[in-house]
Protein backbone atom coordinates (compact mmCIF):
# COMPACT_ATOMS: atom_id res chain seq x y z
CA UNK A 1 0.00 0.00 0.00
CA UNK A 2 1.60 3.48 -0.86
CA UNK A 3 0.85 6.95 0.91
CA UNK A 4 -1.51 7.91 -1.57
CA UNK A 5 -4.17 4.95 -0.80
CA UNK A 6 -3.45 5.01 3.20
CA UNK A 7 -6.93 6.52 4.82
CA UNK A 8 -6.84 10.02 5.49
CA UNK A 9 -9.36 10.05 8.20
CA UNK A 10 -8.36 9.71 11.90
CA UNK A 11 -7.98 6.40 13.52
CA UNK A 12 -10.99 4.56 13.98
CA UNK A 13 -11.41 4.16 17.81
CA UNK A 14 -10.38 6.29 20.42
CA UNK A 15 -8.20 5.49 23.78
CA UNK A 16 -10.35 5.72 26.64
CA UNK A 17 -9.04 8.66 29.63
CA UNK A 18 -7.77 5.44 31.51
CA UNK A 19 -5.85 4.15 29.10
CA UNK A 20 -4.32 7.41 27.77
CA UNK A 21 -2.89 7.99 31.93
CA UNK A 22 -1.81 4.21 31.81
CA UNK A 23 0.20 4.34 29.06
CA UNK A 24 1.27 7.76 29.70
CA UNK A 25 2.58 6.49 32.91
CA UNK A 26 4.89 3.71 31.39
CA UNK A 27 6.08 6.52 29.02
CA UNK A 28 7.03 8.07 32.14
CA UNK A 29 8.71 4.82 33.38
CA UNK A 30 10.67 4.21 30.29
CA UNK A 31 11.92 8.21 30.44
CA UNK A 32 12.71 7.57 33.92
CA UNK A 33 14.82 4.35 32.29
CA UNK A 34 16.55 7.20 30.45
CA UNK A 35 17.75 8.77 33.30
CA UNK A 36 19.09 5.50 34.98
CA UNK A 37 21.31 5.37 31.59
CA UNK A 38 22.36 8.60 31.93
CA UNK A 39 19.95 10.21 29.26
CA UNK A 40 17.44 12.96 29.27
CA UNK A 41 14.16 11.70 30.84
CA UNK A 42 11.78 11.40 27.71
CA UNK A 43 9.91 8.17 27.31
CA UNK A 44 7.30 7.29 24.05
CA UNK A 45 5.60 3.95 23.55
CA UNK A 46 4.03 2.81 20.62
CA UNK A 47 -0.01 1.17 21.19
CA UNK A 48 -1.71 -1.29 18.86
CA UNK A 49 -4.84 -0.60 17.83
CA UNK A 50 -6.84 -1.70 20.59
CA UNK A 51 -5.41 0.37 22.80
CA UNK A 52 -3.76 -2.33 25.00
CA UNK A 53 -1.05 -3.90 23.37
CA UNK A 54 2.09 -2.22 24.06
CA UNK A 55 4.51 -2.81 20.53
CA UNK A 56 7.62 -0.40 21.48
CA UNK A 57 8.95 1.16 23.75
CA UNK A 58 11.91 3.82 23.48
CA UNK A 59 13.62 6.29 26.11
CA UNK A 60 15.96 9.19 24.85
CA UNK A 61 19.30 8.31 23.44
CA UNK A 62 20.47 11.91 22.41
CA UNK A 63 20.27 14.95 20.75
CA UNK A 64 19.42 13.84 17.34
CA UNK A 65 17.91 10.44 18.40
CA UNK A 66 14.78 11.96 20.62
CA UNK A 67 12.25 8.69 21.90
CA UNK A 68 9.67 9.47 19.42
CA UNK A 69 12.01 9.47 16.46
CA UNK A 70 13.87 6.28 17.42
CA UNK A 71 10.45 4.55 18.17
CA UNK A 72 9.21 6.31 14.68
CA UNK A 73 12.18 4.70 12.49
CA UNK A 74 11.96 1.45 14.25
CA UNK A 75 7.74 1.35 14.19
CA UNK A 76 8.39 2.31 10.58
CA UNK A 77 10.67 -0.74 9.79
CA UNK A 78 8.75 -3.30 11.03
CA UNK A 79 4.85 -2.45 10.66
CA UNK A 80 2.88 -1.59 7.69
CA UNK A 81 1.93 2.25 6.91
CA UNK A 82 -1.45 0.98 7.36
CA UNK A 83 -0.87 -0.37 10.69
CA UNK A 84 0.85 2.07 12.09
CA UNK A 85 -2.24 4.52 11.10
CA UNK A 86 -4.32 3.23 13.41
CA UNK A 87 -1.76 2.57 16.21
CA UNK A 88 -1.09 5.91 18.91
CA UNK A 89 2.55 6.59 20.27
CA UNK A 90 2.07 8.05 23.28
CA UNK A 91 4.95 10.35 24.91
CA UNK A 92 5.55 12.19 28.19
CA UNK A 93 6.50 15.38 26.71
CA UNK A 94 4.83 17.10 23.10
CA UNK A 95 6.96 16.33 20.22
CA UNK A 96 9.43 18.78 18.93
CA UNK A 97 9.20 19.55 15.64
CA UNK A 98 11.80 16.78 14.61
CA UNK A 99 9.84 14.03 15.99
CA UNK A 100 6.57 15.39 15.24
CA UNK A 101 8.07 15.38 11.06
CA UNK A 102 9.41 11.84 11.79
CA UNK A 103 6.19 10.47 13.16
CA UNK A 104 3.95 12.03 10.10
CA UNK A 105 6.30 10.30 7.74
CA UNK A 106 6.51 6.75 9.35
CA UNK A 107 2.54 7.22 9.45
CA UNK A 108 1.44 7.12 12.55
CA UNK A 109 -1.76 8.39 12.72
CA UNK A 110 -2.34 9.31 16.76
CA UNK A 111 -0.06 11.09 19.52
CA UNK A 112 -0.54 11.02 22.88
CA UNK A 113 1.44 13.41 25.12
CA UNK A 114 1.50 14.69 28.87
CA UNK A 115 3.39 17.92 29.11
CA UNK A 116 3.75 20.32 26.13
CA UNK A 117 7.21 21.66 24.64
CA UNK A 118 6.20 25.29 25.92
CA UNK A 119 5.98 23.58 29.82
CA UNK A 120 9.63 22.12 29.00
CA UNK A 121 11.32 25.16 27.87
CA UNK A 122 9.72 26.40 31.43
CA UNK A 123 12.07 23.30 33.20
CA UNK A 124 15.02 23.71 31.31
CA UNK A 125 15.45 27.18 30.80
CA UNK A 126 18.24 28.25 28.11
CA UNK A 127 20.12 24.75 28.81
CA UNK A 128 22.56 24.15 26.94
CA UNK A 129 21.61 20.19 26.65
CA UNK A 130 18.31 20.86 25.72
CA UNK A 131 18.12 24.31 23.28
CA UNK A 132 14.05 23.81 23.46
CA UNK A 133 12.27 25.01 19.96
CA UNK A 134 9.29 27.20 20.19
CA UNK A 135 7.62 24.96 17.56
CA UNK A 136 4.13 23.12 18.85
CA UNK A 137 3.93 19.62 16.88
CA UNK A 138 0.10 20.51 16.04
CA UNK A 139 2.00 23.57 13.85
CA UNK A 140 4.14 20.50 12.29
CA UNK A 141 0.96 17.57 11.60
CA UNK A 142 -1.26 21.01 10.45
CA UNK A 143 1.27 21.55 7.43
CA UNK A 144 0.99 17.97 6.26
CA UNK A 145 -1.56 16.26 4.09
CA UNK A 146 -2.69 13.30 6.55
CA UNK A 147 -4.60 14.37 9.88
CA UNK A 148 -2.87 13.11 12.37
CA UNK A 149 -4.78 12.81 15.66
CA UNK A 150 -3.09 15.16 18.59
CA UNK A 151 -4.23 14.61 22.35
CA UNK A 152 -2.59 16.57 24.71
CA UNK A 153 -1.32 17.79 26.91
CA UNK A 154 -3.25 15.38 29.59
CA UNK A 155 -4.21 17.94 32.62
CA UNK A 156 -4.17 14.85 35.17
CA UNK A 157 -0.74 14.14 34.47
CA UNK A 158 1.15 17.46 33.59
CA UNK A 159 1.93 17.68 37.47
CA UNK A 160 3.85 14.05 37.53
CA UNK A 161 5.67 14.74 34.28
CA UNK A 162 6.80 18.67 35.03
CA UNK A 163 7.92 17.08 38.36
CA UNK A 164 10.32 14.74 36.97
CA UNK A 165 11.72 17.44 34.65
CA UNK A 166 12.04 19.86 37.08
CA UNK A 167 14.28 17.43 39.22
CA UNK A 168 15.83 15.98 36.58
CA UNK A 169 16.73 19.81 35.28
CA UNK A 170 17.16 20.96 38.41
CA UNK A 171 20.64 18.83 38.54
CA UNK A 172 22.43 19.32 35.29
Amino acid sequence: MTHAQIPLSPPCTAPTSAQIQRHLRRAGEVAQRAVSLGRHPFGAILVAPDHETVLLEQCNIDTVNHAESTLARIAALNYSASYLWECTLYTTVEPCCMCAGTVYWANIGRVVFGMTEHALLACTGAHGENPTMSVASRYVFDHGQKPVELIGPVAALQDEIQAQHQAFWAGR
